[in-house]
């Protein structure tokens, strides 16, 4: 009797649907051929696009799964991301749709602690792990930019030995070169979105310029604090990321990247903190960043994160917002012969950059140069658990 009692509730009584819910919870792994690379400063995982559904609806679910996002704890453990932004990357490669390049490139930026899923910016760094041949034209499917890739190449493949080093990244490798060709106005169209040089938010003069990646330039005397702040210093002041958020909305606001504040991406516009290099502080002279080292300090923050680097990507639009008169990094440099003649030297959280822009003689930017190394650090498949399935 009392077996068959039993019987009956798990079948028909309220215990069906947990032991229901239970048998149908209890899914295998999904999984794709995949490759993690470090590019630059940044880690992504790559996938072909032949790889993935043609449904572009089903990837976001794969890419959180891949990358371990939403972690409320912030670790992406369940994933292949590292916790900070430069850590949560996805970048997909397939046959070129533009007939200027050899291959597309599409980079998605995914949020650590939320849903976050962003189509809307490039990642410079990403694009130094996307060559197989000595030179590569690649199509940057998030801006429309062409970019030039060129780089040793042993036995037929990418070289992965050299003696060339990028500050943030231990040991050496071979050098690779990035000629970003006609990158202004690669979301808005205009190297000033808004039409003017400085803009005032907040009651901060701000620049808003659209080189590889819209972005916006405050000095960090106007904001009051020093410009060689470390990520954690930025991170423990008392309202310096909120007063950075609120100005980076209402910069994208102007320069047309959405309608309301609250639409604005959280990847663009990037907001970065510059200021002139002294000749004496001690932070700065043991980091080689006084001003006979450096033309400038930057300090960027990427998806609402102090960036540990730069990204490539304001890296090239300081080079070029360096050029642009009573811009707010042109005041910076003012009045001072470069570092380098090849370009501007930059001084990051975690070293130096030197990154070149080229302009032709009635000012248009013409293309921006970086030096990056990338090493291919996995290849097989990758497996995730979510609700997609190919």
């Amino acid at each position: 009797m009392l077996g068959s009692k039993l019987s009956k509730l798990l079948t028909q009584g309220p215990l069906a649907n947990i032991c229901k819910r239970t048998i149908t919870m209890g899914t295998k792994q999904n999984a794709l051929p995949a490759a993690y690379y470090r590019g630059g400063t940044s880690r992504a995982v790559f996938f072909k696009q032949e790889d993935l559904p043609q449904d572009r609806k089903r990837w976001d679910s794969i890419f959180r799964g891949v990358i371990g996002s939403p972690d409320p704890y912030g670790r992406q453990l369940d994933g292949l991301g590292g916790g900070i932004s430069s850590l949560s990357k996805i970048c997909v490669v397939g046959k070129s749709t533009h007939r200027e390049a050899d291959v597309d490139y599409t980079f998605v930026s995914l949020g650590i602690k939320n849903n976050d899923v962003d189509y809307s910016s490039n990642c410079g760094n990403m694009i130094s792990a996307n060559a197989d041949s000595a030179s590569v034209r690649i199509h940057n499917t998030n801006t429309g930019k062409i970019i030039h890739s060129s780089f040793p190449v042993v036995d037929g493949e990418a070289a992965a030995t050299g003696d060339f080093s990028i500050d943030g990244v231990a040991g050496s490798a071979a050098r690779i070169q990035l000629d970003f060709i006609n990158p202004a106005g690669s979301a808005t169209g205009s190297l000033l979105p808004t039409g003017n040089p400085v803009d005032t938010i907040d009651g901060i003069p701000a620049t808003c310029l659209d080189t590889a990646n819209p972005c916006v330039f405050v000095r960090a005397s106007d904001l009051g604090v020093e410009g060689n702040l470390t990520p954690d210093e930025i991170t423990a002041h008392l309202d310096l990321l909120s007063r950075l958020d609120s100005i980076r909305r209402q910069a994208g606001v102007k320069m047309g990247l959405a309608e309301t504040l609250a639409a604005v991406p959280g990847s663009i516009p990037k907001i970065c903190l510059v200021a002139a290099p002294s000749s004496s502080n001690a932070r700065d002279a043991s980091q080689n960043q006084t001003s006979a080292n450096i033309d400038l300090l930057a300090r960027a923050l990427s998806v609402g994160q102090p960036h540990k680097a730069v990204p490539i990507t304001v890296a090239l639009a300081l080079a070029a917002a360096a050029r642009v008169p009573n811009s707010t990094v042109a005041d910076v440099v003012a009045g001072k012969n470069p570092v380098d003649g090849a370009g501007i030297t930059i001084g990051h959280a975690s070293g130096n950059l030197l990154v070149g822009a080229n302009f032709d003689d009635d000012g248009a930017l013409l293309f921006a140069t970086v030096f990056r190394t990338a090493r291919r650090l996995f290849e097989g498949r990758i497996f995730w658990k979510n609700d997609s399935t190919i």
